[in-house]
């Protein structure tokens, strides 16, 4: 069980993911001076102005780039794509606000072939996602991989993004869907 223990310490020290399921760095997000520690050694990019709060999950941390003033809310789950160095990336700029719950994600998983178990499939190529300077994503949103969310946009609260947002406009639903411009 020890052994056990230390292979866990040194999985979760090591590894290119931060969240609950890392429980010896996790308790790091707790701090302040901690949290910006272990976020500048995993994010490819992170600012002394932002927060990755206790209870996010992030995979494949080193795809991943938070500007200034982006503070990453408990249960969301910023999910880069590990498979390929070029793809599946996740820009967050300066000043982007989000609620708790969002997801973004950068694959997805294939369904066309019948004869194969879903599971079997494998999946799509991974395609990078933009946050874009001064955008605000609502609790609980989803953001799919490929989506671009323009400057000074509002993503509605439990949205469901599968295509770009244009700067300065209001998207809302599952699909998210023009709202107003702003």
């Amino acid at each position: 069980m020890l052994s056990d223990i230390v292979k866990k310490i040194k999985f979760d020290i090591s590894s290119d993911r931060i969240g609950p399921d890392c429980p010896f760095t996790h308790w790091r997000l707790y701090f302040k001076k901690q949290m910006i520690k272990l976020c500048k050694s995993k994010f490819k990019a992170f600012d002394d102005s932002s927060e990755f709060r206790a209870g996010a999950y992030a995979i494949c941390c080193s795809k991943i780039s938070l500007g200034k003033r982006v503070i990453i809310r408990p249960q969301s789950m910023l999910f880069a794509d590990p498979r390929n160095e070029k793809l599946g990336r996740i820009f967050i700029e300066d000043y982007v606000m989000m609620g708790s719950g969002v997801h973004i994600y950068t694959s997805n998983h294939k369904y066309e072939d019948k004869k194969l178990n879903l599971i079997e499939q494998g999946s799509y190529d991974a395609k990078d996602v933009y946050l874009k300077k001064g955008c605000w994503v609502g609790a609980n949103s989803v953001i799919l991989p490929g989506v671009t969310i323009g400057e000074n946009s509002i993503v509605g609260a439990s949205s469901v993004v599968t295509k770009d947002i244009p700067s300065r406009t209001l998207y809302a639903g599952n699909p998210a869907k023009f709202i107003k411009k702003i």
